[in-house]
């Protein structure tokens, strides 16, 4: 009896994780759609999402404190306003590179290549050492990369070739972030730590939203803009995140992490129902490629990981 329930509560984690994917796959879709009938600037979208966001997270984790007890130092607080600043940069650089290049592509590449640069940077920053299933899954996740934008780098025009770089950019933001945030942030719950990094990513982006004069732009916007905006910083962003961190509660690490990557590949699905967005038979390819590549990646660091541990475990009891 007490195994089926593990096993529904499982399933029904699953599915949530499963939904937040989803969710989270739709915020480019809708921001390719304010970028295309309006005036609106992607670092302007990057902190009215936060704005919206924080606020409830905030609300999250005063009731989550009134039912235990947040664990909140300073060392702590200073952890997850460095995570604050990478996730005001990924916000800018990941919706910057939807407007320029397009929402499925840039979701691709953001997102699945950030881990093939964690694993990258983990070897040397944390001493992480890869076996050769995880170095022949890093190499064809490049080579997928670069069949999936094989078509833009083509293309004479400079702004998608420029999109795919910043998309690139994206990416590395996000493994920094990843990298520290396995450092920095550990104790802290995941409410807190949410609020603490959107607040804070709000605002930095506040003066450079300010400075770029996009906030000029606010008054010209209709009634589906800012439902558009609404929509973003709601639904993809508090719901998503609730459905997900409440999925992690009862799913695998490497569970979760499968369903996650599902994310990139709804983006480029709905990008290509919904917006005509076409990747072409390469693009496809290389998008399949660059997925499986980072499953791989990722179950066989998960083994060497384990594998550390338990060498670290025999060490200290001999």
């Amino acid at each position: 009896m007490k195994t089926l329930t593990q096993g529904s509560a499982a399933v029904r984690g699953a599915i949530l994780i499963a939904v937040a994917a989803a969710l989270w796959a739709t915020t480019s879709i809708a921001a390719k759609t304010l970028f295309t009938e309006t005036q609106l600037e992607p670092i302007v979208l990057a902190f009215l999402r936060l704005c919206i966001a924080f606020p409830f997270f905030f609300l999250l984790m005063l009731a989550e404190g009134r039912k235990t007890r947040l664990p909140f130092n300073r060392g702590m607080l200073f952890g997850l306003v460095v995570l604050g600043f990478f996730q005001a940069g990924y916000q800018g650089t990941y919706l910057w590179a939807v407007d320029l290049t397009g929402a499925g592509i840039a979701t691709l590449i953001a997102l699945c290549l950030a881990p093939v640069l964690v694993a990258i940077a983990a070897a040397p920053l944390l001493g992480e050492r890869p076996n050769r299933t995880t170095v022949l899954a890093l190499i064809a996740a490049i080579i997928g990369s670069l069949m999936l934008v094989a078509t833009d780098v083509r293309s004479p025009d400079a702004a998608r070739v420029g999109g795919v770089l910043i998309a690139v950019l994206a990416a590395a933001v996000y493994a920094a972030f990843t990298l520290t945030s396995r450092h920095m942030s550990g104790g802290a719950s995941v409410y807190a730590t949410a609020f603490v990094c959107f607040m804070t990513g709000a605002l930095v982006l506040a003066p450079i939203a300010v400075l770029s004069g996009g906030l000029g732009e606010l008054a010209d916007l209709d009634l589906k803009a800012w439902l558009l905006i609404g929509y973003i910083g709601i639904v993809p962003t508090c719901v998503g995140y609730v459905c997900f961190f409440r999925g992690m509660q009862s799913t695998p690490a490497t569970t979760s992490s499968i369903i996650v990557t599902l994310e990139p590949l709804f983006a480029a699905m709905l990008a290509w129902m919904i917006l005509g967005e076409a990747l072409g038979w390469m693009g496809i390819a290389g998008a399949f490629v660059l997925t499986v590549s980072v499953l791989v990646a990722s179950r066989s660091g998960r083994e060497v990981s384990k594998s550390e541990s338990a060498e670290t475990v025999e060490a200290e009891t001999t």
